[in-house]
């Protein structure tokens, strides 16, 4: 993958900046994009110091024209790209009911619309060059329900789903799209989750109230465990996989 480019969403979070760091480790030139352009300066700050070839594009992947204006801005000057990693994410906690207008929109604005919008500004620009890889990042909730999660895990399962009819329609210009769906990855997003210091007991060992089971290899992911996937379904090892779901969740979803 050395002197390849990729383009990454959600670049300064705990998954977003494994899989930057993972791509730039393999001589991959990377566009960071996040829309907190602080934390996004701080990591792509710390990468570059360790020699990583990584770039910071502060943008919110939320708007078309936006996405067009980021693609444009970073094939201009990082180069075409290869891969989109589709990270960007949010997560509003409540039952299905007590979803405020607002926590549904920015669920779905994010987690479902961002993708389509970035895949959308990338792909295009794909097709003419008859290849490319993209892997959006959902979640293994987007298949097994969970309390409290209506909205995330109705718009990750909307983004899978896109990804793969991506996928299909693009597959005749050797453009391959999977999906990447963690379970409980040691990230902010899920200490969030968290209201006391069982919060970790209750995510290793399940928690039956909730009717959810444990993680049976008994740890969570780390972001560099989802990144490797990640990185593996981007590369030409995976050249013959496409519109495919790799879950890492260490069978907290009993493999379904």
């Amino acid at each position: 993958m050395r002197d390849r480019t990729a383009l990454v969403t959600g670049a300064a979070g705990g998954i977003g900046e494994a899989v930057v760091r993972a791509l730039g480790g393999l001589g991959v030139t990377v566009a960071a994009v996040d829309k907190d352009a602080a934390r996004l300066e701080e990591v792509v700050g710390k990468l570059t110091a360790e020699g990583l070839p990584v770039r910071a594009f502060p943008a919110d992947v939320t708007t078309g024209d936006g996405a067009e204006r980021l693609v444009a801005d970073v094939e201009d000057t990082v180069g075409p790209l290869g891969h989109l990693v589709n990270g960007a994410g949010v997560l509003r906690l409540a039952k299905a009911w007590e979803l405020t207008d607002r926590d549904w929109a920015e669920t779905f604005a994010v987690n479902v619309t961002g993708a389509f919008f970035m895949s959308r500004a990338v792909v295009r620009r794909m097709i003419p060059r008859r290849s490319g890889a993209v892997v959006t990042i959902a979640s293994n909730a987007a298949g097994t329900a969970r309390a409290d999660m209506a909205a995330y895990s109705a718009s990750k399962a909307a983004a899978a789903m896109f990804t793969k009819c991506l996928g299909l329609e693009a597959a005749e210009y050797g453009i391959r799209c999977n999906v990447v769906a963690p379970g409980s990855t040691e990230t902010p997003m899920l200490t969030s989750m968290w209201k006391d210091e069982q919060g970790r007991t209750a995510t290793l060992e399940g928690s039956p109230g909730a009717y959810r089971v444990g993680i049976p290899l008994g740890k969570l992911a780390r972001p560099s465990d989802v990144a490797e996937a990640v990185v593996f379904l981007l590369s030409d090892r995976a050249s013959h996989i496409t519109m495919h779901s790799l879950t890492v969740d260490g069978g907290a979803t009993l493999g379904v």
